[in-house]
């Protein structure tokens, strides 16, 4: 597997409207350079354990869609969930907020959950050789991103 990731910024907005833009997955194509939007399904409205939703990816002429699972909806403290394709696991996304001063210490974290079969079809279907790399710069400019349009808000 491609291990683990965790990338942490300092934010100049409370933890709770980081939370609030983080666990509003239809808007997460704003800050993400890969992930385009989300919905959630099965009449979910919001960010709760259990909720569902449907995450759409695009990275050049590649397109997908995952079903994920909120794992953790604490307003201001963390939002995870749960990627599949299809039935197979694929990872766990985590954001935690620390209040820190005046601004928010944010932690974005990817855990790889794939089986090892589906780790060797990654680079001809995905594009992508290292994965764990590749999260890594992804979740830094997410979070630059985020933080960016967080203290345009505050």
């Amino acid at each position: 597997m491609a291990g683990d990731v965790s990338v942490t910024v300092r934010a100049g907005a409370s933890a709770e409207e980081l939370y609030a833009l983080v666990s509003d997955v239809e808007r997460m194509g704003e800050w993400s350079p890969e992930n385009v939007g989300g919905r959630w399904l099965g009449g979910a409205t919001g960010p709760a354990v259990g909720a569902r939703f449907s995450g759409a990816n695009r990275r050049g002429w590649r397109r997908w869609s995952t079903t994920c699972t909120v794992t953790a909806a604490e307003a201001g403290r963390k939002f995870a969930f749960d990627v599949a394709f299809t039935a197979i696991p694929v990872s766990r996304w985590t954001y935690e907020f620390h209040p820190d001063g005046d601004a928010t210490v944010v932690t974005e974290s990817w855990t790889d959950r794939r089986p090892a079969w589906f780790v060797l079809m990654t680079k001809p279907t995905m594009g992508v050789g290292d994965v764990r790399a590749h999260n890594e710069d992804n979740i830094r400019k997410t979070l630059a991103n985020l933080a960016a349009a967080a203290e345009r808000r505050s």
